[in-house]
């Protein structure tokens, strides 16, 4: 995507060759500030600390944050330390885990002298793939938006709901949830987003830069406004990404993401999710047994933003002594889901659905 007309990704290779370049995306959308990692430590930090976030992404930042480990050292010890270090930053996304499992397996094959090229060339080759991924998702999407609008008649724009942010912000390019919206504008199809704000973390702040500069007419709402605009038929269709998806067809996403769907069941608005095949657990039968992060209350208790000089201030919103919880994900049952759009094309959310795009995955017997 582009970035006041200069091309951008999220995660890339320095011009060092070996050196890691990401978009530190805790100054956005105020400022866009480059980091570069150099060590496993900092890739660590950049998933802990969500200067990266969005599953796809922490998956490809993983694989780096091995490759980064694997120059330093590419013993069997030491590269079992670093898987480590990395699969404990966050417990929720699967791509991690799916990321670091991937790279493990490939790099114990070969003589210690050979990983570090062989991580760094696997890294890539995961970037890329989930570029093609998403874009195919995108595509896939396209037409259940042209549907959609059809339904919706021509009388205005299709109106699109979205929660948390599910773009090129939060994958190596074009995004899971946002693909199809981005095609769909490409292709010419009059379309509105109404973007969740997504508290605590604000990741609504990201979907909407990221539509401003691609030029997608949108709109930012408080996270219960969802609900309202559709009793008043003013969302044709939600559509969000998704952190896990278990073998039952359940979506694990941002917190906030099943109200949403009860809402747009309630009103007969269909419900999607984008998601890359790296995101489905095959090992996890249902939806209720996701491990849920839990993060800082002080993501809740506190905001950041500009101030009148310009600057970037935190301040406090809630009675110092009130103590906060902040889960930072929800489950949504498959039951609410109108379909899954992935890289092979939409299916029912429910083991039959994904097995028939993903015959190879042996999934286990749901309970």
């Amino acid at each position: 995507m582009k970035v006041d007309g200069v091309p951008y990704r999220s995660i890339w290779l320095d011009d060092d060759g070996w050196s890691v370049a990401i978009i530190d995306q805790t100054r956005l959308p105020h400022d866009f500030v480059l980091l570069r990692l150099t060590t496993l430590e900092q890739a660590a930090v950049a998933i802990r600390s969500m200067q990266v976030r969005g599953a796809p992404l922490i998956g490809a930042t993983a694989a780096y944050g091995l490759a980064l480990a694997a120059r330093a050292d590419a013993g069997d010890a030491a590269l079992d330390r670093a898987a480590a270090t990395l699969l404990g930053t966050r417990p929720t996304a699967v791509n991690l885990r799916w990321a670091v499992e991937d790279m493990l397996a490939r790099l114990r094959a070969l003589p210690a002298a050979d990983r570090a090229a062989a991580a760094y060339a696997r890294a890539k080759e995961i970037c890329e793939l989930d570029v093609a991924t998403n874009r195919a998702i995108g595509e896939h999407g396209l037409p259940l938006f042209q549907a959609a609008f059809e339904k919706a008649g021509d009388k205005r724009p299709l109106n699109v709901l979205t929660h948390c942010n599910a773009g090129w912000l939060a994958t190596v390019d074009w995004g899971t949830a946002l693909a199809p919206i981005y095609r769909a504008h490409e292709a010419g199809l009059p379309l509105h987003v109404w973007v969740d704000e997504t508290r605590p973390r604000n990741q609504g702040a990201l979907t909407a830069w990221e539509l401003g500069r691609a030029g997608v007419p949108h709109t930012v709402i408080v996270d219960n406004a969802g609900g309202h605009l559709m009793q008043h038929g003013e969302v044709d269709l939600c559509i969000v990404g998704t952190d896990r998806t278990t073998a039952n067809g359940d979506v694990c996403n941002k917190i906030g993401t099943y109200l949403k769907a009860l809402a747009a069941k309630d009103n007969n608005v269909p419900f999607y999710v984008g998601l890359p095949s790296s995101t489905i657990d095959w090992r996890m039968a249902r939806g209720a047994d996701v491990p849920i992060e839990q993060r800082s209350a002080d993501e809740v208790v506190e905001v950041a933003g500009r101030d009148a000089d310009g600057g970037i201030a935190r301040v406090g919103v809630f009675p110092a002594q009130s103590p906060a919880a902040n889960y930072a994900f929800d489950v949504t049952p498959a039951r609410l889901v109108s379909g899954l759009i992935t890289e092979r094309g939409v299916c029912a959310a429910s083991p039959a659905g994904l097995k028939s795009l993903f015959p190879e995955s042996a999934a286990p017997e749901a309970g």
